[in-house]
């Protein structure tokens, strides 16, 4: 907890006035001159004294005249005497935007202060970016110059805002006012006060104007001075005084900062993904886009609302892959989704197997009945027989042999994937294609975009590209899938990719994940990184998921959905819970649908094996619960056993509460006692309260911060307590009162 200071004795007097909303066209902004040299070496240094004469000097040369020393060189005028600095949020000096969904809060706070001990009247400023018109809402004074205001942003599209400050003479003097003792002090601050008031009335108009005139007069009557000094303290005349402040030595902060607004699923948003090759109706038989559709009511029910697939495009076949990645295809393999284009076309167009344009347009028309988005994958790679290839042999890596050079992570290698060759000359005409074939996608109806291994393509691309299709599609959604340094996932998030994934996919200990999720949900990297949680993807099959069996699954989808707002699954595959990896140390799949046709009956997807039912239970709560919704409200509390990890969510008033325990041993029973951090749940911890089991259904009443918990991983090996009001007591009942 962060100490307290004692707060400056004009706190009150800062801080008193509720937020006002106005409107003015640009902020006031002081004529800027050249860059002033620091402030210690601003002053010229002052010329060296003349020599003192002696009563009867000797002659000598007159000495000479000094040169004309110039004005010192400030950035603004020196009468401004405001400082604005350590504004919030702010990413890397407003270099970079932050990212917010419509209808959320823009929280800002900055350090202001002035020498001396004026007060000083602090207003925040935002505007959707293109209008000429700011909106303004006060700022109220925290604790040790420490400033705050909020604002609500309503459309999509981005946002600008700033901070403009002043030494607020009013202020001041109605500080003053209230202190002094003396008749004649009093007397004196009110004919100040006439003066003050009166230029106010000048700068208004209309019955404001007559208002403060009025004011001003009364001021300076010959009434009674208590009466006269409570007029000065009125709140009424700080509010006018407040609405026609003399800003005319205002300043502003010198960044106007940037806000993304998305749509809601950029914040909140359930992931399905599904190889729509094999969704035929029976083994072997290839699946079309019309196939997709008889899935869309079973995801729907199940709670999903992104339905994603791997690439749908021509699939090459030079080089193609058989089965387990093999390089010796049989006939009739299918090959890889990823590597792109055959004779039929490249990244526009449709694996004929898959249907038609008109096929996939009409899956995304009825996807959106059932209230689901298709989102697709952007692979920007190239199978050997591409039509890039011979159309744009520059856009490639060509190597001695007069080959090209096939993609490559050492020891794997793809043979059948041409990397692009971002640094050929014919650069501009590459990222132009690039833009187009999102544009493509977008006039179909697609507005998600999944983009593979983004982190293996120009930072400036993606800043260019995204803000390019966020101009006509400003509710694009783009996932970067980059499990690369975090340095690097950071900045595609920065640069403007909506949702990222993480390293949730390997963090399975209780303080792999408290360190993990602090860190996605309490440090700056908040304001622009939305994680999108994964437990599985057609490439991972972590460990964790090949030995711990259904419990496993089971905790792991509890925590991806819990912990954060947006979660998604490889999921046939996580449903029927399979878990051979090829070969011992490998996370890849046995038989993976990457390289073959995987026919699954509805029958079991639908029986006792499978999970469907309770994923469908889990993103059931989730929808119910608000508190799930959301990532920053993420809080930890102790459990004295390392197996078990606890943690709530709450909406901002407490009226809806979400407490989660998770066992993490598949294995064994874990039991332990709780350390609730009661403030943090709103809870009274004076009374018991009831817990109510999402999972199971069971109530439960808890009392205090220390309960104990118990966890059968093989029963249910987690806890999705809801947390409601406290218990009635005979206080509570009329007849209590007799």
């Amino acid at each position: 907890m962060a100490k307290k200071f004692v707060a400056d004795e004009k706190k009150q007097s800062m801080g008193e006035f509720a937020p006002t909303v106005t409107k003015h066209e640009t902020p006031p902004t002081p004529p800027v001159a050249a860059p002033a040299a620091p402030a210690e070496t601003q002053a010229a240094a002052p010329s060296e004294p003349a020599a003192v004469k002696s009563a009867q000097p000797p002659a000598a040369a007159p000495a000479p005249e000094r040169e004309a020393q110039p004005e010192p060189a400030v950035a603004h005028d020196g009468r401004q005497r405001v400082i604005i600095e350590g504004v919030s949020p702010e990413v890397e000096g407003g270099r970079f935007p932050i990212k917010r969904v419509v209808g959320e809060r823009v929280v800002v706070e900055a350090d202001v202060f002035t020498d001396g001990h004026d007060s000083l009247s602090c207003l925040l400023q935002y505007r959707k970016e293109g209008r000429r018109e700011w909106q303004e809402t006060a700022m109220r004074f925290l604790v040790n110059d420490r400033w705050r205001g909020e604002f609500q942003v309503l459309e999509l599209g981005r946002y600008e805002y700033t901070l403009i400050a002043w030494v607020d003479a009013f202020k001041s003097w109605r500080h003053d006012l209230s202190r002094w003792v003396e008749a004649d002090d009093i007397a004196i601050a009110l004919r100040v006060g006439e003066d003050l008031v009166q230029k106010a009335g000048q700068r208004a108009v209309g019955e404001d104007a007559q208002w403060l005139a009025r004011r001003a007069k009364a001021l300076a009557a010959d009434g009674d001075l208590e009466q006269r000094r409570q007029l000065g303290l009125d709140e009424e005349l700080a509010r006018m005084m407040d609405r026609h402040a003399d800003r005319h030595l205002a300043i502003s902060y010198d960044r106007k900062l940037k806000a993304v607004v998305d749509d809601e699923r950029a914040r909140f948003s359930t992931w399905y993904e599904l190889f729509p090759r094999s969704c035929g109706p029976a083994p072997g038989k290839h699946g079309t886009f019309k196939d997709c559709e008889v899935w869309l009511p079973r995801l729907a029910a199940m709670g999903f609302d992104v339905l994603y697939f791997p690439p749908i495009h021509p699939i090459g076949r030079v080089n193609r892959k058989g089965k387990n990645n093999t390089m010796t295809p049989a006939p009739g393999d299918v090959g890889s989704p990823w590597a792109i284009g055959a004779q039929e076309g490249g990244h526009k167009d449709i694996l004929p197997e898959l249907g038609t344009l008109e096929d996939f347009r009409r899956l995304v028309r009825k996807a959106r009945e059932h209230g689901i988005d298709i989102a697709l994958d952007i692979a920007l790679q190239c199978a050997p027989d591409h039509p890039y290839v011979q159309q744009h042999p520059d856009w490639f890596r060509w190597r001695p042999d007069g080959t090209v050079q096939y993609a490559e992570n050492p020891p794997k290698k793809y043979q059948d994937i041409y990397p692009f060759n971002f640094e050929t000359a014919d650069w501009r005409a590459l990222w132009d294609e690039i833009k187009s074939i999102f544009e493509f996608w977008s006039a179909q109806g697609v507005r998600i975009f999944r983009v593979d291994n983004p982190h293996t393509k120009p930072f400036a691309m993606w800043e260019w590209l995204i803000a390019e299709i966020k101009q006509t599609t400003p509710n694009a959604i783009f996932l970067a899938e980059a499990f690369t340094r975090p340095k690097v996932m950071h900045r595609l998030a920065k640069l403007g990719y909506t949702q990222s994934y993480t390293y949730y996919t390997w963090r399975n200990t209780k303080a792999e994940l408290t360190e993990y999720l602090t860190e996605l949900t309490r440090t700056e990297g908040r304001e622009y990184f939305r994680p999108n949680f994964w437990p599985n993807t057609p490439d991972i099959l972590t460990a964790a998921l090949q030995y711990g069996g259904r419990p496993m699954f089971v905790s792991r989808l509890v925590l991806a959905a819990t912990l954060t707002a947006s979660y998604g699954i490889y999921g046939p595959a996580f449903e029927m819970m399979e878990h051979i990896a090829v070969k011992p140390g490998s996370e890849e799949y046995l038989d993976s649908e990457k390289y073959q046709l995987r026919y699954r009956d509805f029958r079991d997807l639908d029986g006792a094996n499978s999970l469907r039912d309770f994923i469908a239970l889990i993103n059931r709560i989730r929808q119910r619960n608000p508190a799930l919704q959301a990532d920053w409200n993420l809080c930890f509390h102790a459990v004295d056993n390392e197996q078990i990890i606890c943690y709530s969510k709450t909406t901002d008033n407490h009226a809806n509460l979400i407490l989660v325990v998770v066992n993490l041993d598949p294995n064994y029973t874990q039991a332990g006692w709780t350390q609730l951090d009661l403030e943090a749940l709103g809870v009274d911890p004076g009374q018991p309260f009831q817990v109510h089991d999402l999972l199971t259904g069971a109530h439960y009443i808890w009392n205090g911060p220390r309960n104990y918990v118990e966890l059968n991983p093989h029963r249910m090996p987690a806890h999705v307590l809801r947390i409601r009001s406290s218990l009635h007591t005979e206080h509570d009942f009329a007849t209590f009162d007799g």
